[in-house]
This record gives structure tokens, sequence and C-alpha cells, in this order.
């Protein structure tokens, strides 16, 4: 099978006529080409009045063809996932704290393997976790353990279910794979920017979970766990033995040997009690900021010169970035394009907003968080939690100006003298106006009359990370960080890759790196 690149379609054109497209390119017959199938479809919009679909695409052909770079035409490569060699004894239940996105992969490789996962996850399941958020965003009543942060899904349920990563890693295509599977449709497995929204994603992780389950394991819902228990070896160091785990009012101690802490960058308190048993964590820069939002008819114009091309292409999005300041960054982060602003606190008397998208995308709003670089210098001191007490600081001061869970919300020509203004740090007051501008210089519009900003934004990344060695394992044996939480994932693909990966080693019980 041979796979070709840079093949155009007009915005007038059909898929059908890739064939058509492959047949001119390569100078061969139409009817040699066969079995077409999308690898990937972007949007090629920098010419505003030819704008072009761009694809990627594998095909078989009844002759054969010579290789030929300057034309993008190369061998098709595999993209099935091979199952790691199991050395792991089948008895072994591994144990999965944490039921966001790594943890949810890392739970499907184990059973998909033949391993029984036990899953302890401090929320509750989709549906209960659905009422307790519509409870909080309507009512102000917070759920400590369930909310728009705890819960199954993690904190990629209530956002756009974007499937953007950076990274480039062979597991991503079995993401992609498992999600389309339980209900996502086929255009994710090829959209250069697939998303799902949080509409059906909430279905797909209820489907992912029942697979799970009838290979043998097990999703317990309201279990937090608190703290691990270890055994130390001869040479000094020490294995997780069992872990300590809350259910509403009862406790009790669960028996393990390998654990995946799979855990969020919200959950400050089980970090806590990790660190106070010997876990080694290092403080990790992170970012603050807030939410701007545009009428998305406005970002559609910019982006593809008539809005009324959104109705083919999609709602608009938008990636910027600059340098402000003393050099520091400010960016974009989690556009969600048709969307809305949400609160996502999971701490009383906090405010914490984040952004959300419908699969349809088809609100009349676009929003982003505007977020500037947070250095480890700006902490309160070398522990490595104080960037934990720096986001509480700011998220409480919110809080405070209203005394209700409310976001903060201003005009963008009225920030300077707004509640949002004065409980930003300095940097970031100056960073966001600096940015604006910029944007504003690439985006028509957006720096304009109609930018709207709520806040505040501290959650985008974990201000901590857990040490963890080529193995995939902390300095504690049998204990292997994953995920966004730890410090090693960004986003909802990266962190099912790191799941997938932390579970393979596991699996093939790599020897212990020299610590």
């Amino acid at each position: 099978m041979y796979r070709i690149s840079q093949i155009k379609l007009g915005l007038e054109d059909n898929k059908e006529d890739i064939s058509s497209k492959i047949s001119k390119k390569l100078k061969i017959s139409e009817k040699d080409i066969e079995d077409i199938t999308i690898i990937k479809e972007s949007i090629d919009a920098r010419n505003k009045k030819d704008i072009k679909l761009v694809y990627t695409v594998d095909f078989n052909c009844k002759k054969n063809l010579k290789l030929d770079k300057t034309k993008g035409l190369e061998m098709s490569q595999a993209r099935d996932y091979v199952f790691p060699k199991k050395v792991l004894s089948d008895k072994e239940r591994p144990i999965v704290v944490g039921f966001g996105p790594s943890g949810i992969f890392a739970a499907l490789i184990f059973a998909q393997a033949g391993y029984k996962p036990i899953v302890l996850e401090r929320g509750q399941d989709v549906d209960q976790r659905s009422c307790d958020v519509e409870k909080f965003w309507s009512e102000g009543i917070l759920n400590t353990e369930s909310n728009v942060q705890f819960g199954e899904g993690g904190a990629g349920t209530f956002s756009d279910g974007k499937l953007t990563t950076g990274i480039k890693d062979i597991r991503i295509f079995k993401v992609l794979q498992e999600l389309n599977i339980h209900g996502a449709e086929d255009s994710i497995l090829y959209k250069q920017k697939p998303h799902i929204g949080t509409d059906k994603l909430k279905n797909i992780i209820k489907s992912i979970r029942c697979e799970i389950e009838n290979l043998g394991g097990e999703v317990r819902f309201g279990h937090r766990v608190d703290y691990p228990i270890l055994e130390e070896k001869e040479n000094g160091s020490f294995k997780v033995s069992a872990l300590h785990v809350s259910n509403n009012d009862n406790s009790y101690e669960i028996p393990c040997s390998k654990v995946i802490l799979a855990i969020g960058h919200s959950a400050k308190d089980t970090f806590t009690n990790f660190f106070d048993k010997g876990l080694e964590l290092s403080q990790k820069p992170m970012s603050i900021g807030l939410r701007v939002e545009h009428p998305q008819k406005l970002i559609d114009e910019s982006q593809y010169g008539d809005f009324r091309l959104a109705r083919k292409l999609g709602a608009a999005d938008y990636k910027l970035n600059c340098r402000v300041g003393d050099n520091r960054g400010a960016y974009t982060f989690c556009m969600c394009p048709g969307g809305v602003v949400i609160m996502s606190s999971s701490d009383e008397k906090t405010i914490v907003s984040n952004g959300m998208s419908y699969s349809q995308r088809d609100g009349k709003f676009a929003n982003s968080a505007i977020l500037v670089d947070v250095r480890i210098s700006d902490y309160e001191d070398s522990h490595p939690m104080s960037g934990f007490k720096f986001q509480r600081k700011y998220e409480q001061a919110a809080y405070e100006i209203n005394n209700s869970y409310e976001l903060l919300e201003c005009k963008w020509k009225d920030f300077e003298s707004s509640n949002l203004y004065k409980v930003l740090p300095d940097f970031a007051r100056s960073g966001i106006s600096e940015a604006m501008i910029n944007f504003g210089r690439k985006i028509r519009g957006f720096d304009g009359e109609e930018a709207v900003f709520k806040g505040i934004e501290t959650r985008s990344s974990s201000p901590v990370r857990a040490t963890r060695f080529d193995n995939y394992e902390s300095n504690i044996i049998g204990l292997y960080p994953c995920g966004e939480g730890p410090g090693y994932a960004g986003g909802i693909m990266s962190a099912a890759v790191d799941g997938i990966k932390v579970a393979e080693s596991v699996i093939e019980d790599r020897k212990v790196k020299e610590i």
C-alpha cells in the first residue's frame, strides 16, 4: 500500500475526487487506484480567496509505482497497535489511581492484555458527576469530591474534547481508534484538529469503562486514595505494599505491588500525602491568566475571509503566542470554537475558569485562555508544593471579591479598572495587556470592542513533577507516576499516550534503573 501527501481539493470538490487528483499527480490511470483511506485532512486558509482541503491518503495500485518524495509518494506505514510482551504474572492485579485520560487508557491496556486492573477514582461516575456539576453551576453548591476536576473522565470530560497534541507517538492512533470504536465519529481518525465535544465524550468514556469491566477490570468510584503504605527494602529503598483508601465514612487498605498514579493536577491533597510518605516531587513552571471571549462570527471572518465558510469548514479556531514583559511567554490555550466559559473550581471558596464546547461547536461565542508563564522563581519558597500555594492564593482572591462562585468578568477595554485586573499578579496583568495588542495584529478584531474577559484561569498544567526513571517508575518501587498531574502530559491525547506507555512498562516488568 502506498501513501501520498499534498492532495488538494477546493471547497466545491468532493472526497470522491481524491482518486482523480492522485491519478493526475502521479500520471497513472484512475482505474488502477483502489482502497483509498484518508490518513489526514487539514485546512489551508493562507489564501482566503482559494482555501483548500489538504489530504494525505493511503491507497493500493494495480501497478508497481516508483517512490518519489518530490510528489509525496512513499510506502504506507502500519498503524496497528502491538501489545507489549507479557512478563508480569497474570495473577497480578495492577492498581490504577485516577480515571482521567491516562488512567483510562492504562486500565484499558491492562484489561486488553489479559489483566484485571482495579481503578480507584475519588470522584463519581460521569452521570452522577454531571448532576453534581449542574448543581454547582445552577445553585453554587460545590461537591469537592465530584466536580469539573474530579470524576470519571477527568477534567477533560467538561471541555472541548480536543484531540490535538504536539507529541509524535505511534500510540496516538491506538487512542483515536479506541475513541472511534466507542462512539466518536470516523473523522477523528484523520482530521488535523480532531475533537469530540463534551456531550459525546461522556458516553464514550462510559463505553470504555464497560469494556474494562467486561474484561474483568473493576472501577470503584468515590474511593479516594489517601496515601501509600510502604515496605523498606534491604538497600534502604522503599516499595509500595498497599494503599490506604477512603470511601465516604469508611476506609480500608488494599494490598498491591504495582500502582499507576494517574491523578490529575488538582489533587494537591493526594500529592501532599504521597510527598509526606516519600514520593520525590519537584517544582514545575505553570501559567496564569483568564479567558477571552469573542463572537464566533468574528473569528470565522478573520480566519476564513468569509464567516459563511464555517458552514462548510466548521467553526474556526486559532492558536497564538508571543513574548511579553521580561521575556515571559504569553499564549492562547484550550481554544473552544462555538463554546462557553465555565466555572471549574474543585476547592471551596475559589474561582477557576475553563472552556467547553459541544460536538457541533455551534455556539455564538469562541473562547480561549490567555496565559502568561509563571516561573518557579515566582513561587513563595522552594518547597515542592509551593506551586499549589501560588494557585490557591489567586483563586481565593478572585472568590473573595464577590464572595460567590461567579466568574469575574469585564470588557477588554475596561480591564485595567476591573476586579480581574486586581486579583492577577503584576506580570500577568501587563503580559495579558501586551499579548492582546500583539494578537490583535494577527486576528482582526481580537483586541476590539467585542472582546470580553472572564476568569481567573490557573489550572492549565501541573505545578509539580514527580520523579520518574527510564522504566516510568518513581523513587518508590512499584509506584508509577503517569499523565498530566505528575507532570508528564498536557491534554487528553498526551495523557492517554502516557497511560499506555506506563502500562506497557508495568506489563513488561522492565528492570529498575539505577537510582
